[in-house]
């Protein structure tokens, strides 16, 4: 996975968006659970905190005062169920006390010892003695523990060669000298994370378990692979790159998994935004060059430089190792050691491996690029500062995210205002301080820029908006609401789906990969005391910092990249020029030698290892698996006619809250505005509070108000798949202490019943930037667009969610944007319909998380929210959406984007209404991910990832690609999966078949925190999923036999003779004349 530090933006930060509460997001190398049944293989992007401060970032979701005093406040106090019922007992009684007499501390010298409390954790820092590897071993009672080794890696160029390693160690080590342990991990392992992380200077190697045995299996695959890793040139031509050619006469092609990952990095226009902004900001150090690979230098990496990278970096004295959870720490010592007491200590190591420091200039100045365009194609532009060249100090660190969050961390937010009113782009650009990397940076401005000749407009509009501010300051009721918003999440630390000790790790890495101490980060009492304390004095902390860092600050670069309609297919035809003449220089034999190495390599890629081979894969077995599943308490109640759903779960005092409207109230042509509307909702203002107060209210009251939308279909009884009928719903949720529960549902009720949507500017700005968000997804994201009109083909569910967010709507708004100019009445008389049909007690669900003193505490306050909701009389109309779903005809679609990769989908319905399902089949469809498809789409063809799909409640199946270089051939693999599945069926071992339950099983049960609980349970609810029916589902998932294989497989044969195509692809692919053979109707999008 690469994680680009610094500025780079090939997505958006999770900023104004109003929907996920993740704290991190990692797309990852395949083994993120939250991520459901999707596998990447490589490059993805990382959002966690800016700040090397832990907590979550996401400045849009408002902010609270603190939980609690910050003296005993523990995070972990609320430890969930247990699922290590066969694990080894190794769990301390308390995991926070360690008594240092065990034999193995005499390997370790104890650097230092503390106490992190502001999470209740117990931090110890270990240097081994032999080698100089440094440990640091965090006891937390969480039973998600997680393990990281983290090597310094700065390359001197653009090959990418620590993106290349870091996929290569994974493909086999001496004690595992398998294909590619890394996949069998997956398909037997409980991991709640399974990763690897390529950043611009360091790589990391992260695992997460739940199940103590399953974790230190992980552990030691890990560390063999890292440190005695089997690297052959096979290894780079698979992972890294190669020259294919299957005939003598046909012409040479690039090949590898990182080269076509990184070629569709390179056809995002972000992407290539944010390299140039990086590399420019940094021209004279490591961060100046691509850890990922430019596609057109990674040929020029050689196996010695490959090979030689590892040597010199891939060493215990070159590695900062980490232990987070509940587990023993003298057997995490004992578990190291094993592996550490073979090497000798490299002193020239850390030396060697040292980030150098870039110095600033005292001169502004401009870079200019192009990026590979259609016809529509818009201009980018930001300035970027480098912010240090020293290292900052704990206080004035956090005062930078302070101000970040000031300047840009809500819509309302004056620099962000000011960019998004201004009219001259369509979408704010911003990234704002990243303090990822040894050296901080800033960076603002806009895409979708209308006309080229204004972008020094929005420099000035910049620089100008920072010098007013920095002379009058911010309002002191701004400046609180920001420090409140901080300090809710720093307490609160919700991670959503990432483990917490991941978090833990990423944050500490930001100082002590660059030898400082790793527990700054963990803490923020004291220098969060500080800043208040010179606040309180009247300091102008903010505007010293502006005037310092951003104004005064001569290292600033101003980026501006153009849209160029020609640049694909001059990419295209100066690789084919390269290639040519690499060809003519071969002689007979040389070709024929590559000729031979093409077949070999596939051969290789496609062997199955041995039995005696896979069998010494770490794994659990059938005993170590809970029978039963989790539940979640769910209390179903009634206020005034109204449902009630509550939900008893430790949350430290904080009260979850969801509110949610019966969306099926709204016209099926109306829903296209459903997001926007969405949007609306929290930042427009209503009749008595404009946008900027009411961020302030929600920023200072509470930890957050957003919305979301939510259409699933109801479950059948009887593991049958039901006739179709739809759930789908508008949700306002919130969180804030017990305290401000009142505050908290005031704000909620006036969004829904007094929101002012008469703005025609701001709700234009918003049609814009859904715009450009779109325009840029498909050309990153294309899996997820072709996915959707696929299952919009066969269900209401997949139709009304591609209706309002899918290739559908992308029409609707490029329309709507033109309607708002001509005829805003029109739009503003929808908007208000929606809501007039929406905001009705009828159509009303309360879903409530917290603690039962919580809801004793906040219940008056509940009674008077569903009182004051509007009560309407006229007949309440389910609309007809069935009815008005688009039919579509023919075989599939092709949707053109400028990319040089393709989105590959197929599927369709492999089950009919009143056809009974199982969990069993949920098994097989996971195996195919992690065996089948990922030797056929990613190892051989050589795409980022592959993704199927099976969903049992509905019947249907998806296949997805990801930055696949190819398009027929993936189709091709697509439609032999069933014969693959009957094969599998007869060479069934117990041992694969375990794994594939196990897998499962933990996919099942992957952990939550408590807000998730609460909402995972609404919508089993409402959807009908009962307890009883999941506990069926499960046990059917243990019981799978090899006979629900070959079942599988025969049902796949649908899929294969009549299954919808849809892809987003290249012009090249999906012009080509083999292409024009699928009859697909073909789109050309951008």
């Amino acid at each position: 996975t690469l994680l680009q530090g610094s500025i780079q933006p090939v997505m958006q930060r999770i900023r104004h968006s109003t929907v996920g509460l993740l704290a991190v997001s990692v797309v990852g190398m395949m083994a993120m659970r939250p991520v459901s049944g999707f596998m990447y293989t490589g490059s993805a992007r990382l959002f966690h905190s800016s700040s090397r401060f832990i907590a979550p970032r996401i400045s849009s979701l408002g902010k609270a005062r603190p939980l609690v005093a910050a003296k005993g406040f523990n995070v972990f106090n609320n430890r969930p169920a247990s699922s290590q019922t066969c694990a080894p007992t190794m769990v301390a009684s308390d995991p926070t006390t360690i008594e240092f007499t065990a034999p193995i501390f005499d390997k370790y010298e104890i650097v230092k010892e503390d106490m992190v409390e502001e999470y209740g954790a117990k931090v110890v820092l270990f240097k081994h003695k032999k080698t100089g590897a440094e440990v640091m071993s965090v006891s937390v009672p969480d039973e998600n523990k997680v393990f990281g080794i983290t090597f310094r890696t700065p390359p001197n160029d653009s090959t990418g060669v620590p993106h290349i390693l870091e996929h290569s160690v994974l493909c086999g080590s001496r004690k595992y000298p398998l294909k590619e342990p890394f996949v069998e991990l997956l398909k037997g392992s409980m991991n709640t994370f399974l990763n690897a992380f390529t950043y611009p200077d360091r790589t990391c190697y992260p695992v997460a378990s739940q199940n103590l045995k399953d974790f230190y299996n992980l552990i030691n695959v890990y560390l063999d692979s890292v440190l005695h890793p089997t690297l052959t040139p096979w290894t780079l031509k698979q992972e890294g790159w190669h020259y294919e050619v299957e005939g003598k006469d046909e012409p040479l092609t690039y090949k590898g998994v990182v080269f076509n990952e990184m070629k569709g990095v390179y056809s995002s226009p972000d992407a290539v935004h944010g390299r140039a902004c990086q590399q420019a900001l940094f021209p004279d150090n490591t961060y100046g060059v691509d850890s990922g690979g430019d596609p057109t230098v990674i040929p020029e990496l050689t196996f010695d430089k490959f090979s030689g990278f590892h040597t010199k970096f891939y060493h215990p004295s070159n590695s900062r190792i980490y232990f987070y959870g509940d587990d023993d720490v003298p057997a995490r010592l004992e578990l190291l050691e094993s592996f550490l007491e073979e090497f000798e200590a490299l002193p020239s190591a850390p030396k060697e491996s040292q980030v150098e420091w870039q110095k600033k200039r005292s001169e502004p100045w401009e870079l200019t690029q192009t990026y590979p365009a259609g016809a529509d194609g818009k201009p980018l532009m930001t300035v970027n500062w480098l912010i240090n060249d020293k290292t900052l100090e704990p206080q004035e660190e956090l005062a930078l995210d302070v101000l970040d969050d000031l300047l840009m961390g809500t819509p309302v937010a004056p620099l962000y205002k000011t960019l998004r009113e201004s009219g001259l782009g369509e979408s704010v650009l911003s990234d704002g301080l990243e303090t990822v990397l040894q050296q901080a940076t800033y960076s603002v401005g806009m895409k979708g820029i209308n006309d080229v000749e204004k972008i020094p407009e929005i420099e000035e509009k910049v620089l100008e908006t920072l010098k007013e501010i920095a002379s009058k300051g911010f309002e002191k009721s701004a400046i609180e609401a920001s420090l409140n918003s901080l300090e809710f999440r720093l307490r609160e630390f919700n991670t959503g789906g990432f483990p917490r000790g991941l978090s833990f790790m990423l944050g500490s890495l930001s100082s002590w990969l660059y030898d400082r101490d790793p527990m700054e980060p963990l803490r923020f009492e004291k220098p969060l005391a500080e800043l208040r304390a010179r606040l309180d004095k009247g300091e102008p902390v903010f505007q010293d910092l502006i005037n310092k860092y951003l104004i005064e600050n001569g290292h600033r670069v101003t980026v501006k990249t153009l849209p160029d309609t020609k640049l694909e297919e001059e990419i295209i035809a100066k690789e084919k020029a390269e290639l040519a003449a690499v060809r003519s220089k071969l002689s007979a034999e040389e070709i024929d030698k590559l000729v031979e190495e093409t077949k070999l390599l596939k051969e290789r890629q496609l062997a199955e290892d041995p039995p005696e081979k896979l069998a010494l894969i770490p794994s659990l077995t059938m005993d170590d698996l809970d029978k039963e599943g989790r539940n979640i308490p769910i209390e179903i109640g009634e206020e005034k006619g109204v449902k009630v759903l509550k939900h008893d779960l430790p949350t430290n005092g904080i009260v979850y809250a969801d509110v949610g409207l019966d969306m099926r109230v709204v016209p099926f042509d109306l829903l296209p505005l459903m997001p926007l509307f969405c949007r609306c909702l929290t930042e427009m203002g209503t009749s008595d509070l404009d946008d900027i107060a009411l961020s302030r209210f929600i920023q200072t009251h509470t930890g957050g108000v957003y919305t979301s939308t939510s259409t699933t279909q109801k479950y059948g009884a009887g593991n049958k798949v039901p006739e179709q009928e739809v759930v789908s719903n508008l949700f306002v949720r919130g969180k804030a202490t017990y305290a401000k529960a009142g505050e908290m549902l005031e704000v909620m009720h006036k969004v829904l019943t007094d929101t002012n949507f008469d703005n025609k500017a701001k709700f234009l700005q918003m049609v814009l930037e859904t715009k450009a968000r779109m325009e840029g997804g498909m050309v990153g994201s294309g899996h997820s667009y072709a996915a959707g009109r696929i299952g919009a083909r066969y269900q209401i569910a997949d139709a009304v969610s591609e209706h309002m967010s899918g290739l559908s709507s992308y029409g609707f708004i490029k329309g709507l944007a033109k309607e708002v100019e001509e005829d805003w009445g029109s739009v503003l008389n929808k908007l208000l319909q929606i809501r007039d049909l929406l905001v009705d007690r009828r159509n009303l669900l309360v879903n409530l998380s917290a603690e039962q003193k919580g809801f004793d505490q906040i219940q008056s306050k509940l009674t008077e929210y569903v009182s004051a909701m509007p009560l309407r009389t006229d007949e309440v109309k389910v609309q007809d959406w069935a009815a008005e779903m688009h039919k579509f005809e023919g075989k599939g679609e092709g949707f053109i984007v400028p990319t040089q990769v393709n989105y590959v989908g197929k599927g369709a319905p492999i089950f009919a209404p009143g056809e009974k399902t199982s969990g069993a089949m949920s098994v097989v469809s996971r195996t195919l991910r992690t065996s089948y498809l990922w030797d056929k789409v990613r190892v051989v063809g050589g795409a980022y990832g592959c993704a199927n799909v099976f969903n049992a409640n509905t019947g249907l199946f998806k296949f997805s690609s990801y930055r696949d270089p190819n398009l027929m051939q993936t189709l091709k693999t697509y439609d032999e999966t069933p014969a693959f599945l009957y094969s599998m069926a007869k060479e069934l071992s117990p041992s694969t078949l375990s794994n594939a339950i196990i897998g499962m099983i933990g996919d099942l049960d992957r952990p939550q925190n408590a807000d998730a609980k609460g909402f995972s349970s609404m919508e089993r609810h409402l959807s009908g999923y009962t307890d009883e029916m999941r506990q069926e589902r499960r046990e059917q998932v243990l019981g799978t036999t090899a006979k629900d294989f070959k079942e599988f497989g025969e049902r796949l044969e649908a899929v294969s003779s009549k299954g919808t195509v849809a892809v987003v692809g290249s012009k090249a692919a999906l012009e080509s004349a083999e292409v024009a053979d699928l009859k697909l109707d073909i789109t050309k999008l951008l």
